[in-house]
């Protein structure tokens, strides 16, 4: 069983987007995943502007890997380290902490989390 970052059972993120390192609609995480996809965020159109800045560019569709691209209020597994690079930047989306797994915690403070906790599951 995965935990998140409150210590309870690890919730989904999001099914559509189908999002996650394993495309299971978790942030669920192994030793493969290198990019630590753990933050469960609602990205919004400033970071989404941010993360194109930066080379990853979320919201154009590649259909070729079946992604339709991401639209503010989507949620989404985010690397952990690019939550930090947008938080320092002013620019971190909402997280979700019932679905952001625990190894988010290698990367970034709970308090920093919580600051940006203004979604809920359920």
């Amino acid at each position: 069983m995965a935990y998140n970052v409150l210590g309870t059972e690890l919730v989904p993120c999001s099914y559509d987007p189908l999002t996650g390192f394993f495309r299971d609609g978790c942030c669920n995480t192994n030793e493969e995943d290198v990019g630590a996809h753990v933050v469960c965020v609602r990205v919004t159109a400033s970071f989404l502007a941010f993360s194109r800045l930066r080379g990853n560019d979320l919201s154009t569709p590649l259909p070729e890997a079946r992604f339709r691209g991401l639209s503010p209020g989507d949620r989404w597994c985010l690397c952990a380290l690019r939550w930090k690079e947008a938080y320092d930047a002013g620019a971190a989306p909402d997280v979700v902490l019932e679905a952001t797994h625990e190894r988010a915690l290698d990367y970034v403070s709970l308090a920093m989390l919580k600051a940006h906790a203004k979604d809920r599951v359920g």
